[in-house]
């Protein structure tokens, strides 16, 4: 499972011209999901988004989480994170899980964040969206569990 995080001043997503999420500070999770994901995978990824200490404290150091700031998510599903354009001109999405395995996993991802307490608005899974995101920075990050170890670490 892999996230592109963008911290946010605010975003919209919208679909056939009507606005199906809207979020005010915080961040963009663009969500991807690949064929050996499983709900741990979810976990360690809500958790580690939820803990990213990327929000400014009063003296101008990224210190504060979140919680912190009173921030809220917006999560697109994205599979073209698991696009390959090493060879040739036109990628292969090979890698992204497919729909019926994705979409329970990326439901699951939102319920955990909400669980937590935080205001979760999301895209519309398999839809063609228009995402409109204010990046506040830019601040930009990609999350990713690594396989095989257990959890400890991350990419990006």
């Amino acid at each position: 499972m892999r996230a592109l995080i963008q911290r946010v001043s605010h975003a919209q997503v919208t679909v056939d011209g009507r606005v199906v999420g809207r979020i005010g500070r915080g961040f963009v999770v663009l969500l991807g999901v690949t064929h050996a994901d499983s709900r741990a995978e979810a976990d360690w990824l809500a958790a580690k988004i939820a803990g990213l200490r990327v929000f400014d404290d009063e003296g101008g150091k990224m210190n504060r989480a979140l919680a912190d700031v009173a921030g809220e998510l917006l999560v697109v599903s994205q599979f073209t994170l698991y696009g390959d354009a090493r060879k040739g001109r036109r990628p292969s999405f090979t890698g992204a899980a497919a729909p019926e395995r994705a979409e329970p996993l990326v439901d699951y991802f939102v319920e955990q964040l909400r669980d937590a307490g935080f205001a979760v608005a999301t895209g519309v899974f398999g839809a063609h969206m228009d995402v409109e995101i204010h990046n506040d920075g830019p601040v930009t990050m990609l999350l990713e569990r690594e396989k095989g170890s257990g959890g400890t670490g991350e990419q990006g």
